[in-house]
């Protein structure tokens, strides 16, 4: 069984409506071709970037920053919380790229995500503006797990439920950010801090 992933790794999946087009952060930008992605997409894509790499070059492990980039795909950026504790992040974000990344999430069955989701609380907030979370309930996913991966799956293709607190933001404007993602659930908590910079587009 995985372990949980709070703010940044719980299991992917989704079953609830998206949620209304909200205004844009602070920091974040309109951009044409940012339109968020479908609970099952978004969650099935974030658990085939999260099982991608071994821990010693995982983002969700990472306590710095430097695996920020690793096998990110080119249409959005995802962030994650961590498998339980603090961290404190420095990542450079390619510019026009809309991130993405749960305050809390859980892959596992239907009855462990309701469960999970009972007790849910979190927060995703950008230069210290709350961002509107899209709360997912249990919705049947499948993501690639990559040989070694950190969350305890075998290699392969993998099935499941998905659900979770979720955030989606527009491609952000060049320059300094600050993320910070928080989640709990029972006695799990997690907290992750990003320092952002935005390159300008050449």
């Amino acid at each position: 069984m995985p372990r949980p992933f709070i703010a940044a790794l719980a299991l992917l999946l989704a079953g609830c409506a998206a949620a209304a087009p909200e205004p844009a952060p602070v920091g974040a930008e309109t951009t044409a071709g940012a339109e968020p992605l479908s609970d099952q997409d978004l969650q099935a894509r974030w658990w085939t970037w999260a099982a991608s790499s071994p821990e010693n070059r995982n983002p969700v492990v990472d306590d710095t920053g430097q695996w920020c980039a690793e096998n990110q795909p080119r249409d959005v950026w995802f962030f994650a919380g961590t498998f339980g504790g603090t961290v404190d992040r420095r990542c450079e974000v390619p510019a026009g790229r809309p991130l993405a990344g749960p305050a809390l999430n859980l892959a596992s069955t239907s009855d462990a995500c309701a469960r999970f989701m009972e007790d849910a609380k979190g927060s995703v907030a950008l230069d210290g503006r709350l961002v509107e979370l899209r709360r997912i309930a249990p919705v049947a996913i499948a993501y690639q797990a990559a040989r070694g991966n950190v969350v305890g799956q075998r290699e392969g293709r993998v099935t499941g439920q998905g659900c979770g607190l979720w955030a989606w933001i527009p491609p952000l404007t060049p320059g300094e950010h600050e993320l910070v993602v928080d989640g709990e659930s029972g006695s799990f908590r997690t907290s992750a801090r990003y320092l952002l910079t935005v390159r300008a587009a050449d």
